[in-house]
């Protein structure tokens, strides 16, 4: 029996009947969803604890510590960059998470010597932000690296939903956990999950190259890199790919607009928390609260929608989506600037994010060559997003700075949608409109090594 039979086990059939994944993409598929599930886990315990620690610093000092942010990813992509020219991924990718491990112990340690100390409170902020993006960028990657471009349409829908289900149990573990114990004692929870983190990553690096070998047998799609070697160039590579690829480019830009957006939100809904809960513990169960809502909501998106959606209408869809989305969301915005308007504004551009854009623009990764995947990619995900974090910081302090009520933030936020439509229209068009040999080959092609 091939792979494109008629799945024998109902185990077989539920995969095929979910997202059409086939046996032999099975295993890889539930470990990419449990590696997943553990990764966002683990964070969104320490998310609600980071924006709390913003509290703490000063809202009204946030973009200073959203300038902090952009620098320390500025340093630690080439960094990353370094160790990925001179590890091999097969090493590089367990050990980045045992990374963080020992951080998060170091500040749990430090918040039981010190409390409420407001320097404390910036650098675990400034941390946090700069270590979500790099452990997701490096996630995301990898699953690049895993499945082809044909199997991501159909599996990358139900991975993200593993990411969802342990956002979720996250921020549901929080809000009950803070009521019983301290906000430092959640810092340890969170570092055992990255270890579980660490064994999937160690697994499904075996189950990469069984894959594909089984794919290439039986004729079917398979992603032919490996991770046995390593990825050569030079720390700056990214950097350089980015300048000379348009199709990196735009994707840079998509991200640029995705963080202005989600920047422009965040400020307006930490300063509305703020002046409605006094103690910290009352807006980390806040925070941890929406992100609860968000992630439960997104999940049977991505487990029956996301591959159905994508496989129909294609990737451009899945990437203006949210621009639509937000248009219409600023205007009411602008008619109505509540705190619960806000949170419900929040609620439904995260959820579509998660359950649609997201899978939608990390598919576009799975064409471009191994080096771009792991390089070129952090750069955009780290540097060009917390760029975008940094300079919208900076307007919407400064529009506020001038006067500018919360309903004319709104209305820049609606202007900053159509650019950001117009990218992911044009984005989207490029992917699906031109040959994946030709793209791979030549609108895709990294920088040469210096």
């Amino acid at each position: 029996m091939t792979a494109a039979a008629v799945a024998a086990t109902p185990i077989e059939r539920f995969f095929k009947s979910l997202a059409k994944v086939e046996p032999y993409e099975i295993k890889a598929a539930v470990l990419s969803f449990l590696y997943f599930f553990f990764l966002l886990g683990s964070y969104y315990i320490l998310r609600p604890v980071r924006d709390a620690m913003g509290t703490v610093y000063g809202v009204d000092e946030l973009e200073v510590l959203w300038t902090y942010t952009f620098f320390f990813s500025f340093i630690t992509a080439p960094i990353f960059g370094w160790f990925a020219s001179r590890v091999k991924l097969a090493t590089l990718l367990p050990w980045t998470y045992g990374f963080f491990v020992i951080n998060i112990m170091m500040f749990y340690f430090l918040f039981e010597s010190i409390e409420e100390d407001k320097l404390i409170a910036g650098i675990f902020y400034c941390w946090v932000s700069v270590f979500n993006l790099f452990i997701i960028s490096v996630f995301w990657s990898f699953m690049a690296d895993v499945f082809s471009r044909q199997q991501a349409k159909r599996i990358f829908g139900f991975v993200a939903a593993g990411g969802s289900v342990g956002a979720a149990a996250g921020p549901a573990l929080t809000a009950i956990l803070v009521n019983y114990v301290s906000t430092n004692t959640l810092l340890p929870i969170s570092a055992a999950g990255f270890l579980l983190a660490i064994i999937v990553v160690m697994a499904l690096e075996k189950e990469k190259s069984v894959m594909a070998s089984t794919g290439q047998l039986q004729g079917q799609d398979y992603q032919a890199t490996k991770l046995d070697e390593k990825l050569g160039g030079n720390p700056f590579s990214g950097f350089s790919a980015i300048l000379k690829s348009p199709y990196l480019a735009m994707i840079a830009g998509f991200i640029l607009m995705l963080t202005w957006v989600s920047t422009i939100l965040y400020f307006e809904q930490a300063e509305y928390i703020s002046k409605a809960f006094e103690s910290r513990e009352a807006r980390t169960q806040a925070f941890a609260i929406v992100d609860a809502i968000v992630n439960s909501s997104a999940i049977l998106i991505q487990l029956f929608g996301t591959s159905r959606l994508v496989q129909r209408f294609g990737v451009t869809s899945a990437l203006v989506l949210v621009p639509a989305i937000m248009l219409v969301a600023f205007v009411g915005i602008a008619a109505m600037p509540t705190l619960m308007v806000l949170l419900g504004v929040q609620v439904v551009r995260r959820v579509a994010e998660y359950a649609v854009a997201r899978p939608g623009r990390e598919m576009l990764f799975t064409v471009v060559d191994q080096e771009s995947k792991y390089k070129a990619k952090n750069v955009i995900d780290t540097v060009i997003y917390r760029f975008g974090d940094l300079s919208s910081a900076w307007i919407t302090s400064g529009l506020k700075a001038v006067g500018v009520s919360t309903a004319g933030v709104a209305f820049f936020g609606v202007l900053v949608c159509l650019v950001w439509g117009t990218i992911a229209w044009i984005l989207g068009r490029k992917y699906e409109g031109v040959n994946e040999s030709r793209m791979a080959s030549s609108a895709t092609r990294p920088a040469p090594a210096e």
